[in-house]
């Protein structure tokens, strides 16, 4: 029996929301099963990789969270919807993903800037569409305390940590090995702002930063004094969000909140010779979400609020020069995309 959509414009926006993600999970369902889909054409799919160790962590800002192995995620074309990936309740959306090999351990970053070693195996193992387990309650979280970024342990480089109001502190990789104190502080994150964003770099080359209103500033990672600096100064309604590393030939992805992305060259933005200015516009968005740098052969993960996550190549993002809004990279319905990781594929 066919049944005609009723109007849903008069209801919350929450329970709209649910419902087009039950009819997007539908769609899913049907495609899977051989038969026509009856709400929108579904996106074809690119063949799935070789199995691999790799896992796509994906975890909510309390720590609930799973791992999955990364080939079990199917490559769509851009502008896709994804398909459901962690389920954590109805009031848990994803915050961070990471991708990591089982062999390796997580370093867990809170907003107030302290940092904690998980082994990649102790987060329980389920398919793309699954629930995962709580791995904060062992770990001595502060009352407030969160998750705001994820990255696997790694024995070069260092890691570039930036706060809320754009304090940048750089740390050579032993200070993250296996004898890392539980809950040891990055810096003072009630003087400096609550620490957003994370990334390895190879300490050799240079910083890119960016903010929430799509401001972004680049300078050499050696101009951050020991102790830390300001990496860039910001509007009074702005905050630092995302950091990556850069060499001049570098390309780096940019996320908005609304699903469109795009990559910028370094050619087309220079560096600083001095930390802390104040940037100039990398991507028209008003709620920048995330950067990355890419090559044009990586995958791209990103997830949303409703946990739809997407994969597809660096490679169908259009490289630009100069300052734009982006493409589309999610399709959206009453969502949002909240995290995103690139992946250099097997």
């Amino acid at each position: 029996m066919q049944i005609e959509r009723p109007d849903l414009s008069q209801i919350s926006p929450q329970v709209r929301a649910y419902i087009e993600a039950l009819e997007a999970e539908l769609q899913d369902l049907q495609a899977c099963a051989g038969q026509p889909a009856t709400i929108t054409p579904r996106v074809s799919l690119q063949q799935d990789e070789p199995p691999t160790t790799l896992n796509l962590i994906t975890l909510t800002s309390s720590g609930i969270g799973k791992r999955t192995p990364r080939h079990l995620y199917s490559r769509q074309r851009r502008g896709g919807m994804g398909v459901f990936d962690l389920q954590a309740g109805n009031k848990e959306s994803p915050a961070v993903l990471t991708i990591a090999d089982l062999d390796q351990s997580l370093l867990l970053f809170t907003n107030e800037a302290r940092a904690f070693r998980v082994p990649v195996q102790t987060l329980p193992e389920g398919p793309v569409h699954s629930q995962g387990a709580n791995i904060a309650t062992r770990l001595g979280w502060r009352e407030g305390e969160h998750l705001v970024a994820v990255l696997p342990d790694l024995a070069r480089g260092s890691l570039a940590l930036l706060s809320e109001r754009g304090f940048v502190r750089s740390l050579r990789h032993h200070v993250f090995g296996e004898y890392m104190k539980p809950g040891i502080s990055l810096f003072d994150a009630r003087q400096f702002g609550q620490l957003s964003a994370v990334c390895w770099t190879p300490a050799d080359g240079d910083l890119f930063i960016a903010t929430r209103l799509g401001r972004a500033i680049r300078f050499s990672e050696k101009l951050v004094p020991p102790a830390g600096g300001l990496g860039i100064k910001l509007e009074e309604n702005d905050k630092a969000v995302a950091i990556a590393p850069v060499y001049p030939d570098s390309g780096v992805f940019l996320l908005s909140a609304d699903g469109r992305g795009t990559i910028r060259t370094m050619q087309g933005f220079n560096p600083n010779k001095s930390m802390g200015g104040s940037g100039k516009i990398a991507m028209n968005t008003s709620a920048l979400v995330g950067v990355v740098t890419v090559e044009a052969n990586d995958d791209l993960f990103i997830i949303s609020r409703l946990s739809k996550i997407i994969r597809f190549t660096a490679a169908e993002v259009p490289v630009k020069e100069g300052v734009v809004q982006g493409v589309a990279c999610m399709s959206l319905r009453a969502d949002e995309t909240l995290a995103l990781v690139a992946s250099q594929p097997t």
